[in-house]
Formats: structure tokens, sequence, C-alpha cells
């Protein structure tokens, strides 16, 4: 029984369960990400290129021509699709540019936390004795005189 008490203290760890929650985020974050390539950057990036579809992008390897994908793969032809290649590291960059947005965001507040302004710095107790005395000595001075 040792054994699934254990497991249980395992699985209930806060890393196992902030884990967990950023293994969900990611997921929806993902998804995100893959609709703003697909269907944002990518007609973007087909505009600039004359009309160019990349996910279209392929060559095949058995030297026959072939006018669409889907006919080389209906041929069932050996290809290779760059065009996928293309589209996956332009997803690559801007998920690593939507970390680095938020890595940095989270740097600049931890930072501001650990700039902050130090209180502002009072006489020590004893110059605060030394001025009392030098002021009492200028009273019972004037007194006498």
């Amino acid at each position: 029984m040792s054994f699934f008490k254990d497991f249980k203290t395992f699985l209930m760890k806060g890393d196992i369960i902030a884990l967990a929650t950023a293994v969900v985020i990611g997921a929806a974050f993902n998804k995100i990400v893959s609709s703003v390539v697909s269907d944002i950057i990518m007609p973007i990036i087909g505009l600039l290129t004359g009309g160019e579809d990349f996910s279209q992008k392929f060559i095949s390897l058995d030297g026959n021509y072939y006018e669409t994908l889907e006919a080389a793969i209906e041929a069932e032809a050996a290809i290779i699709t760059y065009g996928n290649l293309i589209d996956a590291i332009i997803h690559f960059i801007i998920v690593g540019f939507f970390i680095f947005l938020v890595l940095r965001a989270y740097e600049r507040t931890k930072r501001k936390k650990e700039e902050a302004p130090a209180a502002p710095k009072g006489p020590t107790q004893e110059e605060l004795l030394v001025e009392i005395r030098d002021e009492l000595k200028r009273q019972n001075n004037r007194g006498t005189v």
C-alpha cells in the first residue's frame, strides 16, 4: 500500500500540477499560434511571393511532373513536401518569439521588484544622540551667558 501512497504524494506535488497546467495551456497556445501562422502569416507571405501557397510546395522524387500536390499523392508518388517544412519553421519562429516576449516581460517585473527603491535612510541612533547633545550644549551656553 505504500507504493500507492507514494504515487499519490508524487502526483499531488505542486511541481506536477504546475507542469500539467503548463502542458494544457501550451496545447491551447499551440492551436492559437497554428491559426495565426496558417490563417494570417502564410497568406501574407503568399501574397508577397506572388500568391504561392507554401503548403502545396513539393518535389517529386520519381522524376515525373505533377500539377498539384493532390495529383502526386493520388499517383502515389514519392514526394518531399518542403512547403510543410517552411510552415513548421515559421510556426517555430513565431512560438519562440511569443515565448521570448512572455519571458522578457517576466524578467522585467522580476527586475523591478529587485530594484525597488530602498527606504530613505535617516540618521543613525548615534547621530541623533550627538545632535541632541550638541543642541543641549547650545541651549545651556545661551542660558548662562
